[in-house]
């Protein structure tokens, strides 16, 4: 993948509609936290979930019924649902600079070991937004089981104006 020039690179919001990528409303909380938190020029995000229309989309653990492929959709979905809630958060998506760091969760068995094939779901659909100059530090584990039978939770911390 070629790497963009800054002064070419869109912003994300503008990115967004280049790629006819509507977001959907941002997720609630499940509990007793909120889904974004700010200090200075940091904004850090709650572990999102790949709800659609308020629902967990996919549900299961990888390496018993759910294949890489949709552990990919899964983080992508989770992604998109975390641009959401930083659009809710901050009112313009523009805002956002770069995303600092992406940690992302995955419930598997034991043997399974395609943990990074998994991940580049979220962390290619943030490529696309803010480019490969703004490529993420990551972090990708495994736990057995997750709160609500979802497969994957994804949090973020993001540089904004």
């Amino acid at each position: 993948m070629p790497v963009a020039n800054n002064s070419t690179v869109a912003k994300p919001g503008s990115r967004l509609r280049e790629l006819g990528l509507v977001l959907p409303k941002a997720p609630t909380p499940f509990g007793a936290y909120v889904e974004a938190s700010q200090i200075d020029s940091l904004m850090s995000l709650s572990g999102v979930l790949l709800l659609v229309n308020l629902k967990l989309s996919i549900t299961g653990r990888l390496g018993v019924n759910l294949s890489v492929e949709q552990g990919r959709e899964a983080t992508r979905i989770a992604a998109i649902n975390a641009l959401a809630v930083a659009q809710q958060h901050l009112g313009d998506l523009d805002r956002v600079r770069k995303l600092v760091k992406l940690s992302v969760a995955l419930a598997t068995t034991e043997q399974f070991v395609e943990h990074a094939a998994v991940a580049d779901g979220a962390s290619d659909l943030f490529v696309q937004r803010f480019s490969i100059e703004n490529a993420q530090a990551r972090m990708v584990y495994a736990v057995q089981r997750m709160t609500t039978g979802t497969p994957v939770v994804v949090e973020a911390i993001f540089e904004i104006t």
